[in-house]
């Protein structure tokens, strides 16, 4: 697995830097030892809380999870913890879900975050055809509340969302 471990804030020392990778370790046996593995960590501070983000991804799907607890050591294992149930809970979705594709789709992670009415973040993100299915998937192994996919049956881009309700909804462009 590759790291991408960075601090907001924060330094981050080779304690923290070595705690971190012992840590995401133990994640690596729901991984296919062919895959390319890349975990990108931020780690900031903000008053006395300390907040750990953790995306990890594989060239086929996005996991991610975050923590905010006044201890940096507690909030990693926290969300090491997060992302071992998230990995559990959709190991059967993901198993049967994979299949060779030519590209892969990056993490929406936040499309953009306003603050005082400016976009201070803009991603661009590669597209590929999906099914409405591996959209709801790939939203909720990201623990968004929505996200922009192309439908492989209509080749148009379609917004999938959660609902208040707890069902999904569909938004499709013309």
């Amino acid at each position: 697995m590759k790291y991408n471990i960075r601090g907001n804030k924060l330094e981050v020392t080779d304690a923290i830097d070595d705690y971190i990778r012992s840590k995401l370790s133990k994640v690596e046996k729901y991984l296919d030892d062919n895959d390319v593995v890349e975990a990108k960590v931020l780690i900031s501070a903000k008053g006395k809380d300390q907040k750990v983000e953790v995306t990890i991804w594989s060239g086929k799907y996005n996991i991610r999870a975050e923590v905010t607890n006044d201890d940096l050591y507690s909030a990693i294992d926290l969300v090491v913890d997060k992302l071992e149930r998230q990995f559990k809970k959709y190991k059967g979705k993901i198993s049967s879900k994979r299949q060779p594709q030519e590209e892969v789709m990056p993490e929406i992670d936040d499309l953009f975050e306003e603050e005082e009415q400016k976009i201070v973040r803009r991603k661009e993100v590669f597209l590929k055809p999906i099914d409405e299915e591996e959209a709801i998937t790939q939203m909720e192994l990201l623990g968004h509340s929505f996200f922009v996919f192309k439908n492989v049956d209509t080749n148009k881009i379609n917004v999938v969302y959660k609902r208040n309700d707890g069902d999904y909804g569909v938004i499709e462009a013309n």
